[in-house]
């Protein structure tokens, strides 16, 4: 159990954190832009771009916030201060529930509309591998108001482990997030297309919503369970 509570934290809170939908929306963005205007070969080097930028900023900020937490906060945080961190996570779920998707049949999220507009334009125009990469760091970063808490969680519970699985417990994380944009890399490669991806997304809002309300309340019992209590 030493091990296995601090991994399964890392998993859970990496799992929430995938079912975020702003860095698949710039995603399926970007294929939409890049497909009309370059060759497959070129579309393939932008999306992995892409996908590593989201990679890298997740890595970058859990690294950062464990530093933070190993050099500030005593290593991990007592108990008294996981109570704010389960009732931030309370607060998430509703407002994942209420506001993270604005209404409507569409999937617009709860971003101010100038900055959804900037990410738009941002999509439209990458046409390089750095520019790719950057809209990737872009979306991890406007996407922390609902995400910041997670990798809190998850730093919290990477300090507990030896050295070596810190390590590994990180890269964890970082690929756990990068999944639905992986996943749709392939489905795209197999013959899917932008648009049908898109109605399927509309199709299923309400199942995310749900998930994603339900995954931080999970955690945020998973953490008074095995770690207030």
């Amino acid at each position: 159990m030493e091990m296995v509570v601090p991994y399964s934290e890392v998993v859970l809170a990496a799992a929430i954190q995938a079912t975020l939908q702003l860095g698949l929306a710039a995603l399926l963005l970007l294929y939409h832009a890049s497909l009309g205007k370059h060759v497959r070969k070129k579309t393939k080097r932008l999306v992995s771009s892409y996908i590593a930028g989201m990679g890298f900023l997740v890595f970058l900020s859990l690294g950062t916030i464990i530093f933070i937490l190993d050099r500030y906060f005593n290593k991990a945080l007592y108990p008294e201060e996981l109570v704010i961190v389960i009732s931030m996570l309370v607060a998430l779920a509703i407002a994942s529930w209420f506001f993270y998707y604005r209404r409507g049949k569409t999937t617009e999220l709860w971003l101010p509309r100038n900055v959804a507009r900037y990410i738009d334009g941002r999509a439209k125009l990458t046409n390089s591998n750095a520019e790719a990469f950057s809209l990737g760091m872009l979306t991890t970063f406007a996407e922390m108001p609902f995400s910041i808490i997670l990798l809190v969680v998850a730093a919290n519970s990477i300090l507990k482990l030896p050295l070596l699985h810190q390590i590994i417990a990180v890269a964890v994380y970082a690929l756990i997030t990068m999944i639905p944009s992986i996943v749709l890399r392939l489905v795209i490669r197999r013959g899917k297309n932008v648009v049908a991806v898109q109605r399927w997304r509309v199709k299923n809002k309400m199942f995310f919503r749900i998930l994603t309300g339900a995954g931080f309340l999970a955690l945020g019992f998973f953490l008074f369970g095995f770690e207030v209590l």
